[in-house]
């Protein structure tokens, strides 16, 4: 009877993944698509809210930008459901378990699968990252890097996951498989703890590994700066120039870090661009991320989330079903590990929009502070100069937007603002 019941169960749920693989599909191909027929269909006008600002190649080329990425992101999705079903029913785990089982035990038979499998995603993923960066980017005038440096920026990030990953899985699969069956609390202490780490090195030890970063030179902007943060109450651990034309003429302005080691970092191409009124604008949205303690709350969020998951790993782990139905006959902790953060992404796509609701909440929140402290009309005239200088689209699918876009579309945004 168990045994029936194990089968039953195993070929349910593989009906249930395959079901959710391909309605995660189709779902992904069809909001591209509404995408690419809307900006398409728009293409040739420019909005009336943006007719005196915005000149009509500048918004054919945002078009066409879009629209080129948007067509090779289909080709990514097919390709990435393809590497899935490869990995989990085709038998590519099965595969590379054996392999490593048959050299190496416990902990670093553990290592070497999740880095065999992240090593296989890094190479499907490098010609697809390629092109984006030497065609698509290279095409509409975005890219500065060379091939040396991209080739540099890869050894570095390799060298970085490993001084940083392997401790940390070797951390995680330790606890699995010594915890007995509470582990999963204990990873999560560990997992919250790291991520708080990385929060608070990344300014002055990561970031620096691949840009540089100078204090704000220029004496009057620093000025206005720091009576912008004097009035919002915000301590900052310097004010720094981000070298990010080197590989990209996108601009933006970001906080870094945490606690004591919070920093302001401008693009250099951002500056460029910019007038001191129309900087101190964006500086004052950024300042109202913090203000309304957006990132605290979404490393809360983010924190619960990770606790829910890792719960239901624990309880999957000890599931036959679980791994025989996406096509491993063997079960142990890290294949238990591989398997959930590889089939995670499709049982939870459909809570894709719910975050993009959260993040554009954010967003209307930190432009209404920044039209307190600084200037709405400066803010406005900045982003117009940041949706053009960034090629970012004037007219998304409303459906398109609603279910992917972190930020409102550009001409809500800019209404909110002017009726502020």
């Amino acid at each position: 009877m168990p045994l029936l019941w194990h089968s039953r169960m195993m070929n349910s749920f593989t009906l249930v993944f395959v079901v959710a693989v391909a309605g995660m599909l189709f779902l992904r191909l069809w909001l591209a698509q509404r995408q690419i027929d809307h900006v398409d269909r728009h293409r040739q006008t420019v909005p009336a809210d943006f007719a005196e600002r915005i000149l009509l190649p500048a918004h054919q080329r945002a078009s066409d930008y879009t629209l080129a990425r948007t067509r090779f992101g289909r080709l990514s999705v097919l390709i990435d459901v393809a590497l899935l079903l490869a990995l989990t029913l085709g038998g590519g785990l099965q595969t590379l378990h054996e392999f490593w089982s048959s050299k190496l035990d416990d902990l670093f038979y553990g290592v070497a699968l999740i880095l065999s499998v992240l090593m296989i995603s890094s190479l499907v993923d490098l010609p697809q990252a390629v092109y984006r960066q030497f065609v698509i980017e290279q095409r509409f005038g975005f890219n500065r890097m060379t091939p040396r440096l991209f080739v540099v920026d890869l050894l570095k990030q390799l060298m970085l996951g490993l001084a940083i990953g392997v401790p940390l899985l070797l951390s995680v699969l330790w606890l699995m498989s010594r915890m007995g069956a509470w582990w999963w609390i204990y990873v999560w202490v560990v997992w919250c703890l790291f991520n708080l780490s990385i929060l608070l090195i990344y300014p002055t030890w990561i970031a620096p590994l691949f840009n540089k970063f100078v204090p704000l030179a220029d004496t009057a902007l620093t000025t206005r700066v720091e009576k912008l943060l004097s009035r919002c109450g915000f301590a900052s651990s310097g004010l720094f120039v981000m070298d990010g034309s080197k590989r990209s003429s996108h601009g933006n302005a970001y906080f870094t870090g945490f606690g004591r080691s919070k920093r302001i970092v401008f693009f250099d191409t951002l500056l460029s661009r910019l007038q001191p009124a129309e900087v101190e604008a964006v500086l004052a949205h950024e300042l109202g991320h913090y203000a309304h303690r957006h990132v605290i709350k979404r490393i809360a969020l983010v924190f619960i989330c990770s606790l829910a998951l890792l719960a239901t790993l624990g309880l999957l782990t000890d599931s036959p079903w679980f791994f025989n139905g996406l096509g491993v006959a063997s079960q142990n902790t890290a294949l238990a590990l591989l398997l959930f953060f590889l089939v995670l992404p499709v049982f939870t796509f459909l809570l894709t929009p719910l975050f993009s609701l959260l993040s554009r909440r954010d967003e209307f929140e930190a432009d209404r502070y920044a039209a307190a402290h600084a200037s709405a009309s400066d803010l406005i005239t900045a982003l117009v100069k940041l949706y053009e200088d960034n090629a970012a689209t004037l007219t998304p699918d409303p459906v398109h937007s609603l279910f992917y876009d972190s930020h409102p579309p550009a001409s809500v945004r800019i209404a909110h603002l002017q009726a502020i």
